[in-house]
């Protein structure tokens, strides 16, 4: 490694045609379109019935919130005890499950974890490596849209189905309004979307469900105008601030809007991102260094979370889990089986480009370019090991957003990246 190979200029400049769209707006949508045709786990939320029956909304709490088939231990090595594991099943309330059960809608106000099960509470498998929290699924970010399926024991926290996850979500950080009106919003124009690692609102005293309100990369909000606000958001002229239309929780838990101000010195654009070789790079660099996180974890995101954000800012959604990804039936995949040799694995990488995406077990990277006979890429990425030229082996933690070699990374001494590659896919 190179430190100049910290800058996202060295790859663009190395690149022939950089800003060269992939593929166009009508391209992308189409690329959308076979993706929730032919993956289950994406869900157009205008498509879900009004209700489900009593046996297919146990079946749905039952994919996610079955008791842990292996030992589960708190953060201070005590096992968490069979009494206890049933328990966080019981907060499900699935014995509340009635013979019919609307679906409601909502709007995410406050980034928020979506959970295993309706608890906070952090349990790690035996190692007890406290960065991987088994409960911890994935994070949604405010203007995103749920269909809310149940309710847990205590009406803390909703069973909610996102574009492409089920998992429960703190009912705080979730408003609950017209089915209509929630999808509608998803499809407001014009619009913007964050192209910076995160953004925060204008602090607004007088207001403070608008006031410095996280946004992260890939957060898409309703830009308004200002014959639309007036001269004076929240005591502020708008005139250098993006002004978006902002999701807020009522009282009751139902669904209002707010203008909010975004400062024009942050990363956003209005519309998607262009579909470039030069946007993959800029957006990925812009997480660089970020703390790696589990399922959104640490205010963070891991390998696939950060994969998801980078493409969504150019309009392009993904499933969100690296099996799903890589075996996903869409976009131009090559999968590897164990009899395959690394040669053949080299020669697809020879022909890869920037942005394809990589997979080894549990782990998905960016592809950045071949360097010296050495290929780099971009990831999130927890763990490292490594043979050195002396032939001695290290093992440690990046724990972070980084840029590295990739057939020299190891799962072990003698194991490394290149032999467990199953999965190349190009997102073209």
């Amino acid at each position: 490694m190179q430190e100049m190979y910290l800058e996202p200029e060295f790859w663009i400049q190395r690149l022939q045609a950089p800003h060269q769209e992939v593929l166009t707006a009508d391209e992308i949508a189409a690329f959308n379109a076979r993706s929730y045709n032919v993956q289950d786990e994406m869900v157009y939320l205008n498509e879900l019935p009004n209700s489900y029956s009593g046996d297919a909304l146990r079946e749905k709490i039952d994919s996610l919130s079955s008791l842990p088939k292996y030992s589960r231990f708190y953060a201070d090595g005590t096992q968490a005890t069979a009494e206890q594991l049933q328990a966080y099943r019981d907060a499900t309330n699935i014995d509340g499950v009635k013979a019919n059960n609307p679906v409601q809608f909502g709007l995410v106000v406050a980034r928020s974890p979506m959970r295993t099960f309706p608890t906070l509470d952090k349990l790690y498998s035996e190692g007890l490596d406290t960065d991987i929290d088994r409960f911890q699924e994935t994070g949604v970010f405010p203007g995103m849209p749920l269909a809310i399926l149940h309710t847990s024991a205590d009406g803390q926290w909703y069973l909610a189905q996102s574009y492409h996850y089920l998992a429960w979500v703190q009912a705080k950080d979730v408003a609950i309004g017209d089915r209509e009106v929630v999808l509608n919003y998803t499809e407001k124009a014009p619009f913007a979307v964050v192209t910076e690692a995160k953004v925060h609102t204008n602090y607004t005293p007088s207001f403070p469900a608008a006031s410095e309100v996280q946004l992260d990369m890939s957060t898409k909000l309703p830009l308004l105008s200002a014959a639309e606000t007036g001269h004076n958001v929240h005591g502020q002229n708008p005139f250098a601030s993006y002004t978006v239309e902002l999701p807020i929780r009522n009282d009751d838990g139902s669904l209002d809007f707010t203008p909010a101000l975004i400062p024009r010195h942050n990363d956003v654009t209005v519309g998607y991102l262009p579909y470039t070789e030069a946007n993959i790079i800029d957006q990925a660099f812009k997480f660089l260094g970020e703390r790696y996180g589990w399922g959104h974890d640490f205010n963070a995101r891991d390998c696939t979370g950060f994969v998801l954000e980078v493409y969504r800012t150019m309009g392009i959604d993904m499933p969100r889990n690296s099996g799903q990804q890589a075996y996903g039936a869409y976009g131009d995949t090559i999968l590897y089986d164990k009899d395959a040799s690394n040669e053949e694995k080299l020669a697809r990488l020879d022909a890869a480009n920037v942005g394809d995406l990589i997979y080894v077990p549990g782990h998905v990277v960016i592809y950045l370019g071949k360097i010296d006979g050495e290929h780099y890429v971009i990831h999130d990425v927890h763990g490292m090991s490594y043979t050195d030229s002396n032939g001695d082996y290290y093992k440690g933690t990046l724990n972070g957003v980084s840029v590295t070699p990739l057939t020299t990374l190891g799962f072990g001494k003698n194991d490394t990246y290149l032999d467990r590659i199953y999965s190349i896919k190009s997102v073209r």
